[in-house]
């Protein structure tokens, strides 16, 4: 196992293998018997005969070289990465699915790859409460360590990542172009702050552009990434629908973000909610379904926490005093309150009164409402 590819050679050569269009399971058959992509490549074709069908092994060729040479100069540029399946921090998740893409491009944290996340996901025209209950849900799981992973789409995804980026947690951007290119071109800051702050990940070469076709296909890693897909608005005939059916598929949990009957936005949850997605309303309603993802939360929470704002968090993740918990839900009283108020409340700090609010969450404590509000429990 390799922890990156930083020899051009090498990863040449499995560019070259991924452009064969191979399907993963014959991909996998040749990788276990040929032990690395360029032998694979240097295979004849008898040699390949016993493990590629041989209407596929009829249609191969040698790869584009201009396909390969935008591949190369990409991954020269400081930050670039290529992600093989060989890699020990390919994401283990993902090699669950029978079409595992035997590469991808890789801007951002690479360790994100490797934590426990949620897909939050919905409309491109979504409703202002919709873009706040989306930012709202990924804030408050980021806060707890969870990484938000959507498709950088307008819309519910893009309020997504803004939530994710928030918190310790992050967010990853799993896209339909190259990786070279932004779409749509209005998120381009955000995609800059998730090349900064999260990740931005995707199978496809350099220069391929927004082919409609890519982004149902794309949805499978969106899903597959994650432990569970969180549908805020959608309309019947909305993409996100296609998430939610392959997050089934895939053995991950589906929930769903109940609205008005009236809204058409709300009619794609409704109809997840019928066929047996959760119906939730705050952030530890997810946790409590996902137990596993819950308990790496709470560490998560707790250690990341204390090195990203130490003088914050000592006291909210280690120094939490049963006069201070008290206090604090005491400023919070019975109503729903946003931090403004408990800042005002308490005199202290917004970061402070965050860092403790996300302890006592994840001890069940308080509730994260959409908004950015908090209530006891």
């Amino acid at each position: 196992m390799t922890d990156n590819i930083n020899d051009a050679t090498r990863a040449q050569a499995w560019v070259a293998l991924a452009l064969w269009g191979l399907s993963a399971p014959v991909l996998a058959r040749l990788l276990r018997e040929f032990k690395t992509p360029e032998a694979v490549l240097a295979a004849s074709p008898s040699g390949l005969a016993p493990f590629v069908p041989k209407a596929t092994l009829a249609r191969l060729q040698s790869p584009d070289p201009e396909r390969l040479a935008s591949a190369h100069a990409w991954l020269t540029e400081a930050g670039h990465q290529l992600i093989t399946w060989d890699d020990s921090d390919y994401p283990s998740v993902l090699l669950e699915l029978n079409d595992a893409p035997p590469i991808f491009f890789f801007v951002g944290q690479r360790e994100l790859l490797s934590r426990p996340a949620l897909a939050i996901v919905g409309s491109r025209n979504a409703t202002p409460q919709g873009l706040d209950n989306a930012r709202a849900f990924a804030a408050a799981l980021s806060q707890a360590g969870v990484t938000i992973i959507s498709g950088m789409a307008l819309g519910i995804d893009a309020a997504a990542h803004e939530g994710g980026l928030t918190g310790v947690g992050s967010s990853l951007a799993v896209i339909g172009t190259g990786p070279d290119r932004v779409y749509p071109a209005r998120n381009h800051a955000l995609a800059h702050q998730l090349a900064a702050k999260g990740g931005i990940l995707s199978e496809f070469l350099p220069g391929t552009p927004p082919i409609p076709a890519n982004f149902p296909r794309r949805n499978r890693i969106i899903s597959g990434l994650a432990q569970g897909v969180l549908i805020v608005e959608a309309s019947l005939s909305s993409g996100s629908l296609i998430t939610a059916r392959l997050a089934g598929e895939q053995g991950r949990e589906v929930f769903a973000v109940p609205g008005s009957i009236h809204s058409p936005f709300s009619k794609g949850c409704h109809k997840l909610i019928r066929e047996g997605a959760k119906l939730v309303e705050t952030a530890q309603d997810i946790l409590d379904e996902l137990p596993a993802l819950r308990q790496a939360s709470l560490k998560k929470a707790s250690a990341e926490a204390t090195q990203k704002n130490e003088n914050a968090t000592e006291s909210a993740a280690e120094k939490t005093t049963a006069d201070t918990a008290s206090g604090l839900l005491a400023a919070l009283g019975h109503d729903p309150v946003d931090l403004d108020t408990l800042v005002a409340r308490t005199g202290r700090s917004a970061e402070a009164l965050q860092a403790e609010l996300v302890v006592l969450e994840l001890q069940e404590r308080v509730a994260a409402l959409p908004g950015g509000r908090w209530q006891t429990r």
